[in-house]
């Protein structure tokens, strides 16, 4: 039985979930940069409230991005932290293919194109299925370009989700297969997606040590600081 902690501080909402075999508990709030003092709270409630340390896990999870730049960067540092202090190796998770498990969790949707504001007039983008295990799986490579310049794969059933479809959804359905005003704008990432994804990925062996736990920012050069 897998047990695993996860962390999410990349966008406007902060979570920690434990997950233990088939059970996932979670401590979710929405507070803008307040993530740093927010986040080592909640990871310690969901081991209490689990009966359980953090040296008795088999890993740490954590959203990798993209997502705000200062989000992304406590993550890893949180996560590097207790993974060393812990002797825990660390499971770094796509904060889109977090966002697409969630919807698929919530609505069932299969096809999933997942939109992020980056800023500047830019997304984040990625493009995912749902396997037979129910789990997200990449079809495009992750990028960061303008609303105007995103692709979707071939075929049909394509469903837009993420806050990035709430502040370029025209653009967005206009390159894609989405009907305008069919997609869910308000999704955000969760600690227990990142969970259910962070158990499969340790499972296949993509589980790295601490001090190799690196954030994703699409972006090379950091203009502004999310």
């Amino acid at each position: 039985m897998t047990t695993l902690l996860a962390i999410d501080t990349s966008g406007d909402a902060c979570s920690a979930a434990l997950l233990s075999g088939e059970r996932i508990e979670q401590v979710l709030e929405t507070a803008p940069r307040r993530h740093g003092e927010l986040i080592l709270g909640m990871m310690q409630q969901v081991l209490d409230d689990a009966g359980t340390r953090l040296d008795a896990l088999d890993a740490i999870a954590f959203a990798r991005g993209p997502g705000s730049f200062t989000g992304v960067r406590i993550a890893v540092a949180v996560a590097q932290g207790a993974a060393f202090g812990a002797g825990l190796p660390l499971v770094p998770v796509s904060t889109l293919a977090a966002i697409a498990q969630g919807e698929f969790r919530r609505s069932g949707e299969r096809r999933l194109l997942v939109a992020l504001d980056a800023r500047m007039g830019e997304v984040y983008w990625g493009c995912f299925e749902i396997d037979e295990r129910g789990l997200a799986v990449a079809r495009c490579e992750e990028r960061v370009c303008p609303p105007e310049a995103v692709e979707s794969p071939d075929g049909e059933g394509w469903f837009g989700v993420g806050p990035g479809w709430s502040v370029y959804g025209a653009e967005l359905a206009a390159r894609t297969r989405v009907s305008p005003n069919a997609y869910a704008g308000e999704t955000i990432c969760e600690a227990r997606d990142l969970a259910v994804l962070g158990a499969a990925e340790l499972a296949a062996g993509h589980a790295v040590p601490p001090e190799l736990a690196a954030p994703v920012y699409l972006r090379d050069r950091v203009t502004r600081v999310g």
